[in-house]
Order: C-alpha cells, then sequence, then structure tokens
C-alpha cells in the first residue's frame, strides 16, 4: 500500500518501508524555491523521525533538480553580504540534515542534476541514473562558487584533481562518464530506473537499522581519520552492535536459515 502526502512542491509517497520524495517542479526542471530549502530539510528530518527504513529522492516529468531557483526578484532582497550569509545558512541547514541520516539514502536521477541539484544527488549513499542523466557543477557558468557540500562530496566522489575540473569548468557530464569517473553507481534505461531504484532500496532492507547506521558513519569519516582512528571507531561501534537484539537475530536467523526479521535494537 501506498500513502502519498503532498505538500507544495515536494511529494512524499510511502511505499512500505520505503519512502520516495519527489521534487515536482517540472516547469522549473525541479529547482527548489526560493523559500524552499527549509522545506526540503524538514522533508529529511521528517524521514529520519519516520518508520520507514530508507530514502528515494527522485524529480517529477523526467528531471532531477536544477538546483536553485535563481530568481532575480528574490535575488535584489539580499542587498547586503549579512542577509546572503543569512540565506546559505539555510541552504547549509538542508544539506545537513540530507548528511545526518543514519538510515539509506538514494538518488534516482533522470535528466539534468545541476548545481545544488548534482549536489543532492551526491549527498545521497547510491546514485543510480537513466541513460540521459546530465551532472553539473554548475556554479562557475553563473558567477558562483560550489555549495549544497559539493565542496565536501565532489572529491570523495571524484579524487582532487577531477573535482577541481569539474567545478572550475561546470562542464556539462553525460551519464555514461559519470559512471566511468564514479558520479553514479549505475546507468540503467529510462523506464527502468523506478524498478531498479527499488530493487536497490529493497536490498538495503536486508541489513540490520542499527548496523548500517554506524557503517554510514564510519566509512564517512574515512576521509577525516586515521587508520588508528577508524579501528578505534569500528571497534566501539561493534561492541555496541554484538549487544543488540539485531545481532543476536543475525546470527539466530544465520542457523536456522531463513530471512532475519530486523527490530532495531
Amino acid at each position: 500500500m501506498s500513502t502519498v502526502i503532498v505538500v507544495t512542491w515536494l511529494v512524499t509517497d510511502d511505499r512500505g518501508p520505503l519512502r520516495w520524495l519527489t521534487i515536482d517542479r517540472p516547469e522549473r526542471k525541479n529547482a527548489i524555491p526560493f523559500d524552499g530549502w527549509d522545506e526540503l530539510r524538514e522533508a529529511f528530518e521528517d524521514f529520519e523521525k519516520s518508520g520507514q527504513r530508507v530514502l528515494v529522492v527522485t524529480g517529477a516529468g523526467g528531471e532531477f533538480c536544477a538546483g536553485a531557483d535563481l530568481d532575480p526578484s528574490r535575488l535584489d532582497r539580499m542587498q547586503t553580504v549579512a542577509d546572503r550569509h543569512l540565506r546559505m545558512k539555510v541552504v547549509g541547514a538542508a544539506a545537513m540534515a540530507l548528511h545526518r541520516l543514519t538510515k539509506p539514502t538514494i538518488a534516482a536521477v533522470d535528466g539534468v542534476a545541476v548545481g545544488a541539484g548534482m549536489n543532492l544527488a551526491l549527498g545521497c549513499d547510491v546514485v543510480v541514473a537513466t541513460e540521459r542523466a546530465r551532472f553539473a557543477e554548475i556554479f562557475v557558468r553563473r558567477g558562483l562558487t560550489v555549495d549544497f557540500g559539493g565542496s565536501w562530496l565532489l572529491p570523495r566522489v571524484v579524487g582532487l584533481q577531477r573535482a577541481k575540473e569539474l567545478a572550475l569548468s561546470g562542464r556539462i557530464v553525460e551519464a555514461a562518464e559519470a559512471a566511468r569517473i564514479g558520479l553514479v553507481a549505475e546507468v540503467v534505461p529510462v523506464e527502468e530506473l523506478e524498478r531498479r531504484a527499488t530493487e536497490l532500496a529493497e536490498s538495503f532492507l536486508q541489513g540490520a537499522p542499527m548496523a548500517q547506521m554506524f557503517a554510514k558513519q564510519t566509512i564517512e569519516a574515512a576521509f577525516q581519520i586515521s587508520l588508528a582512528d577508524a579501528l578505534s571507531w569500528e571497534g566501539d561501534a561493534q561492541s555496541v552492535a554484538l549487544g543488540t537484539e539485531d545481532a543476536a537475530e543475525g546470527l539466530l536467523s544465520f542457523l536456522e536459515k531463513r530471512d532475519p526479521v530486523w527490530k532495531g535494537r
């Protein structure tokens, strides 16, 4: 059974343990509205508190997200550096809410994913794209610099030199190249995107929730800490994991040759 909630330009569709979050502004290539960043942050925070286990982020009408909707009439209101800095804090808070999610996330990308839209995709754990998907850190071609976490995400995904090349040129990356350089995990035909994203999301349901939370935290810290620190962090996390009901269930289900039933504790 599917439960659909439409809040202005965001559509939340709960399909059992999966939640699909669709940016629904196809007339603007799903650009984030000027006042939409708080709503995006709230959508991520609501998923974290929900009973759903995997979030799939996608866009309506054959596009993913064209980044921020640069409405000149709204931009004119930000006359001072203080105004603009306050504005960017709201954008950053939405990016941080995505990064802080303890549950798996998937970006299902069709069409354009540029600017903050590209970094919205990269902020998810796994990116699945169609053959017609196109990515770009378009900022410099608009006289702007990288935001929505792109300066942190991009070098971790594609390496330092490639990240600089993409950010300094703002060029379009087609789907085949995106797969080759590691921007996306998989490229599928357009008609297969929803099915493949669903399959991937359902595969994440096979893992224990707390174990996945620890795995996300330790892997995301990999570029910031030493091996010794990583081993210490792993030890701390595993010490907790070993004492959970899910760990006991994992062992019992293995011995009984059945699928585990996770409780998240």
